[in-house]
């Protein structure tokens, strides 16, 4: 797990200010929107069209409720495939990513054959990537390499059978962007995971997490902090020759990464010639301005 980064003042004071916000909203709609007007003699029609209004309108939790309605009235109907598969994109709309999952799954369970059934694939992948990320995050600044990445690595596996099964889907050049995004997501937190290690001490740890990123990563801009990663672990770890290659790959196939120097040498607190301390922390006997543990992370800064 990655430590994470402790929420500044300012942020409390706002994520509060949201929440309040949002729970005056919620009393003003729960005061305002009604009950689907529905009652014994609506017909199947009647209901759908209620529940188009509702889309149109984007009141996700009224649509929801009446295109439920209107499969367990008309199960069979002519509306009731349809209503299914609007019954995602209403459920992902309205923040409810869970129950967008299940009903995806329903749907593909049900109707494999289904013209639209890519369209379910794809609403699935996209609650499956946000089912981690609650409504704050959307206006806060996080980072979301450091989050659980579980939702993700499930959001990958979705996507990529929807480009597997349908690769002329109109969805599929978009899955395939946000494919790209989440194995750079993937690579980049296995990075942040061995930026912990290095603070706690398990370089073996960091330098099994730099090699994972090499070996199974390629052609992500994590990959060069992955070997640096590997180089910093198999120096703490006095594994020198290992090292050294690692630091020659480094050298050879990123050679402007901030911790090479102009001759292709290693830059670091910890360096094949030993810890470098600044004169200060010579001078008083280490006990002032210690060595930090060496973290990497060379992405642009925001």
């Amino acid at each position: 797990m990655v430590a994470r980064r402790q929420p500044s003042t300012g942020e409390i004071i706002l994520k509060y200010a949201l929440i309040f916000l949002l729970s005056m909203a919620l009393v003003g709609c729960s005061s305002n929107d009604e009950l689907p007007d529905v009652t014994a003699d609506t017909g199947e029609q009647q209901i759908y069209e209620q529940a188009q209004r509702y889309l149109r309108s984007n009141n996700w939790d009224l649509a929801v409720r009446s295109l439920q309605l209107l499969e367990s009235r008309y199960p069979f109907g002519k509306y009731a495939e349809q209503a299914q598969l609007e019954l995602i994109y209403a459920h992902y709309n309205g923040y409810e990513q869970e129950a967008a999952v299940e009903a995806a799954d329903r749907f593909i369970r049900l109707h494999p054959s289904h013209p639209n059934v890519d369209y379910a694939y794809y609403l699935k992948g996209l609650a499956a990537h946000s089912a981690n990320e609650d409504l704050f995050s959307r206006f806060l600044p996080t980072d979301e390499a450091e989050r659980d990445t579980s939702q993700a690595r499930e959001a990958f596996a979705e996507f990529n059978q929807l480009v597997t099964r349908f690769p002329d889907s109109p969805y599929s050049p978009d899955a395939r962007a946000r494919m790209l995004h989440l194995r750079n997501l993937l690579a980049r937190h296995e990075i942040l995971v061995a930026n912990y290690y290095f603070r706690r001490g398990a370089y073996l740890a960091a330098a099994n997490r730099g090699r994972y990123v090499v070996e199974n990563f390629q052609r992500t801009p994590a990959v060069a902090d992955g070997l640096a990663v590997m180089a910093q672990g198999y120096i703490l770890l006095g594994l020198d020759d290992l090292a050294e290659d690692a630091i020659a790959t480094l050298a050879l196939n990123y050679p402007d990464h901030p911790n090479l120097d102009k001759n292709g040498e290693f830059k670091s607190v910890y360096t094949l010639d030993g810890l470098q301390r600044n004169w200060i922390n010579k001078a008083s006997f280490g006990l002032f301005f210690p060595p930090t543990p060496p973290q990497f992370d060379t992405r642009p800064k925001l």
